[in-house]
């Protein structure tokens, strides 16, 4: 298979590099998906109500489920210094591992009031450890919205399980980040069918799945927001294979063959196995793209997903990208979308959310992609908006869902069009 380049990509833009005033969700919102994938984990947040707040109203959960989620709160002791938030947080942790025999992975993570800062909670992790293994294993991380975008809380908790992982010299291919179990299922049954294995995951559902890692684990991301992982894994040997992104026909295709030339599977078994799924998914683009073909969309940074979407939007939707922001941007890891990106659009990383919106409201794009907290402003003042926060909860990578993920930016077009003519009649 080959790719049809553009004439020049965007890999060497001149990048925008704005700092001001951001509009993004807490990192903790990780925990929502990453609590769904790894069954044995509990995620224990050292925070404030607020946060449990938080937590509680994002996901939604039911009250027959007990959730895999909590929050340790800093009470009006704990913010006056006159309790030992060691003491408590070790008593809380043996007072939730005892009524939850269940757990093998606990997760510590921080957050951004100034006592929690203040906690040395990798060095709590390591006691606890000691306290509570074999059975329970207990990691850290900062969830801290001050410090990153809501993705990278899921790159936090991923890059502080990678030290601990077990060493290995067998050749293995590790797929990274985590997926829904239905379309990880996917993934790996058209790996099986490639030939392609041993294959492991990143997380695993279950502690004693985790995989290993060593000098001959060459690993492929599934999400672009995994830079710290990715780092991480690299510096205990893993080899990265770049390529572009498995959203859309084109990305999965570009994702799978970068995987089966590591591994030498022949370009006739190559096609034998993806003829029909890339059919599939032609068609199921197809039905949305009429809606999309000669729109615009404009990226606002959210999830470090935009690039590359704005390349799945433009290649195979017909759409054209007006500005592509991103909150960081890791060109080791979306090179291959921007090389895919045709020369155009603005490409911005950070986040100046007054002169971005200038901006937005100046190109007047069809779509707009954007935070919550700016989509219902913008569609008072007539613009059509997503909420990028749908593309992180909704199953969009692999063939299968490549119609999908078309449809999540086709049905606010088509609602407004709707609008528009009820308004009319």
């Amino acid at each position: 298979m080959s790719l049809d380049m553009p004439a020049k990509g965007c890999r060497d833009t001149p990048v925008l590099k704005e700092r001001g005033q951001r509009e993004v969700f807490c990192g903790l919102t990780g925990i929502i998906w990453l609590h769904r994938k790894m069954q044995d984990a509990f995620f224990l947040v050292v925070g404030s109500r607020t946060c449990a707040h938080l937590l509680q109203s994002a996901a939604g959960v039911m009250i027959f489920a007990e959730p895999r989620f909590g929050t340790a709160i800093l009470e009006e002791k704990d913010l006056a210094g006159l309790a030992d938030a060691n003491v408590e947080l070790d008593r809380e942790v043996a007072r939730l591992l005892s009524r939850r025999p269940d757990i093998r992975q606990l997760f510590l993570v921080g957050s951004c009031p100034s006592e929690v800062i203040k906690l040395d909670l990798g060095r709590a992790a390591e006691r606890l450890s000691g306290q509570h293994s074999p059975h329970v294993r207990v990691y850290s991380y900062s969830g801290s919205g001050i410090e990153t975008t809501f993705t990278q809380g899921e790159d936090a908790c991923l890059a502080a399980m990678v030290p601990a992982l077990p060493a290995t010299a067998a050749r293995e291919l590790l797929l990274v980040g985590a997926l829904p179990d239905v379309v990880e299922d996917q993934a790996l049954a058209l790996l099986a069918a490639l030939g392609v294995g041993p294959v492991r995951c990143l997380p695993a559902r279950r502690a004693g799945d985790m995989p290993s890692v060593g000098a001959n684990t060459v690993f492929a991301l599934t999400q672009p927001f995994l830079s710290d992982t990715r780092e991480a894994l690299m510096r205990r040997g893993a080899r990265a294979l770049p390529a572009p992104f498995p959203f859309g026909e084109e990305g999965t295709t570009a994702w799978l063959q970068a995987i089966a030339t590591e591994f030498g599977v022949s370009p006739e078994v190559f096609e034998a196995v993806t003829a029909a799924p890339r059919a599939r998914a032609r068609k199921s683009v197809a039905v949305h793209a009429d809606t999309l073909a000669g729109k615009s969309v404009f990226f606002f940074p959210d999830s470090q997903m935009e690039i590359p979407l704005a390349r799945f939007l433009t290649r195979e939707c017909g759409m054209t990208a007006v500005e592509v922001g991103t909150p960081y941007l890791n060109r080791d890891v979306v090179g291959p979308d921007l090389d895919l990106l045709a020369e155009g659009p603005v490409i911005s990383e950070g986040q100046d959310v007054d002169l971005q919106l200038d901006r937005v409201r100046s190109s007047r794009p069809d779509l707009t992609v954007c935070g919550l907290g700016l989509a219902n402003p913008l569609e008072s003042e007539g613009l059509t908006t997503k909420w990028a926060i749908e593309l992180v909860f909704t199953p969009v990578h692999f063939y299968e869902q490549a119609g999908d993920l078309a449809g999540l930016f086709s049905r606010p077009l088509r609602r407004r069009a709707l609008l528009s003519q009820e308004a009319a009649e």
